[in-house]
């Protein structure tokens, strides 16, 4: 599992890919799950399998693994 550090005050924008079951939640399920692991102001946006959420760390700075849902992170501005 590929580990991946988060910065204070700094935004992200991650695809998920989801499988079929977890495909099923709606975006607000997912955003909770987000904000329930520390991340504000998340915007999570598609249907299905493919979602792209984007959020800003508020903590301090952190790593930890990504889950496997979780194929591409990026820093945006």
């Amino acid at each position: 599992m590929a580990k991946f550090t988060v910065r204070s005050g700094r935004r992200y924008r991650a695809a998920i890919q989801l499988g079929w079951l977890e495909r099923l939640a709606d975006n607000e399920t997912i955003a909770a799950r987000l904000r329930a692991a520390g991340f504000a102001e998340v915007i999570v946006s598609g249907s299905g399998a493919h979602r792209t959420a984007e959020a800003l760390w508020p903590g301090a700075d952190a790593s930890a693994p990504l889950p496997p849902q979780i194929t591409e992170v990026v820093e945006t501005a």
